[in-house]
């Protein structure tokens, strides 16, 4: 099940996180979010144990979503060692994703 990260959490869970980390920051009201979401669901399945996989709801975190300059939504980014390391801007499938997720591997 994909985790769910809140700004409150967000340091000790994704950036000194000891795996790589996939963040996708979304909202309720995002029609690409909600076709995302399953995606997310199942890759966090996938990549369990080498990788954490999780969600930020960008209406209760703005901060930090303003922090990581989330201007559009679905963005997925994917941290390693607690810095960005690449990002993806909209609906990608499980196959492209599953492939952004193994470059930090």
């Amino acid at each position: 099940m994909a985790l769910t990260f809140t700004t409150a959490k967000f340091e000790e869970e994704v950036l000194k996180s000891s795996e790589p980390v996939l963040v996708d920051f979304w909202a309720d009201w995002c029609g690409p979010c909600k076709m995302v979401g399953p995606v997310v669901e199942e890759l966090a399945q996938d990549f369990e144990g080498k990788a954490k996989i999780g969600k930020l709801n960008v209406d209760e975190n703005g901060s930090t979503a303003q922090t990581y300059g989330v201007m559009s939504i679905p963005t997925l980014i994917l941290f390693k060692d607690g810095k960005e390391l690449d990002r993806v801007v909209g609906f990608k499938d499980k196959e492209e994703l599953a492939k952004f997720i193994n470059k930090a591997l």
